[in-house]
């Protein structure tokens, strides 16, 4: 049986929690996703129900079958497939009108100017140890004027930080520069998660290993940065709500049920941040 596609019908759910003039001001924006991962497959599949009409996706990657546990578009019939491509066929599913670039290549200084162009929003997706790529596009949005939101999967929740114009900038809050790797990746954790919610039920501390950029994760997390970070978008895109800004963050917890919202002006600058960071330290060489 075949069925004709209506937007209006498709997406006539969330009238109510937006007007008709909204959601049409949705179908015309653009947003960017690096990353078609654990959360970026997820961010864009929710963005796709919300009825953003437009994506750039990125990612050079395939799926693997260590991607189960948490990734949308893993599964036995996508096994050794692009993971752009999968993802953007699973999105066309939903809305057969979507208008999708891909980028199997992933992201970098070679085709940031055409990631980024015409979009009206970036939500990363990218891998926790995307360093790289993350730094670039960061400070990209900062220099075009482009939102910017990360919502990290941590153990059973999510926390997210916003990148406005005009506001602190990714590099101003984290000061990545040209530090090392394992050196951006605890500032990137503790700088995202000051609160450290998740630590509390870490039953396996081995399973963190920085050196060899690996650790664990749960699909709860994933799908809990999605509905934060649409949610963050859907206010940014409509100009509607409040909208916090780094050195604003929070963290939510679904395993602790707890919330905590943050502030850490200067970012890693602040002497909390900077004692966080200290006591992080101590704690992985009590642990080596």
């Amino acid at each position: 049986m075949s069925h004709d596609f209506s937007y209006q019908q498709a997406f006539a759910r969330n009238i109510g929690w937006v007007t008709q003039a909204e959601q049409s001001v949705l179908r015309g924006k653009r947003i960017a996703i690096a990353g078609m991962g654990g959360v970026g497959g997820v961010h864009l599949l929710t963005l796709a129900r919300l009825g953003v009409g437009a994506f750039h996706i990125a990612d050079f990657d395939s799926f693997d079958i260590a991607n189960f546990n948490r990734q949308v578009g893993a599964t036995m019939s996508t096994l050794g497939l692009p993971k752009v491509e999968v993802l953007a066929a699973m999105a066309r599913d939903i809305n057969p009108q979507l208008q999708i670039e891909r980028f199997p290549t992933g992201v970098d200084g070679s085709n940031l100017a055409r990631f980024f162009d015409g979009v009206d929003l970036y939500v990363d997706g990218l891998d926790f140890f995307a360093f790289g790529a993350r730094q670039a596009t960061f400070a990209a949005c900062a220099r075009l004027g482009i939102p910017a939101i990360t919502a990290a999967p941590l153990g059973m929740g999510t926390a997210v930080l916003n990148f406005l114009p005009g506001k602190m900038t990714f590099e101003q809050y984290f000061g990545w520069g040209q530090l090392p790797d394992e050196e951006k990746a605890l500032r990137f954790l503790v700088g995202l998660a000051p609160a450290g919610l998740h630590a509390a039920y870490l039953v396996d501390p081995s399973s963190i290993n920085l050196k060899e950029q690996r650790g664990p994760s749960t699909i709860m997390g994933c799908e809990l940065c999605a509905g934060a970070a649409a949610t963050e978008a859907l206010k940014i895109l409509l100009n509607r709500g409040k909208v916090d800004a780094a050195p604003r963050g929070y963290h939510f917890d679904a395993y602790r049920n707890k919330l905590v919202r943050t502030w850490r002006p200067g970012g890693h600058r602040h002497p909390l941040q900077r004692l966080a960071m200290m006591l992080v330290k101590r704690r992985r060489e009590e642990q080596t």
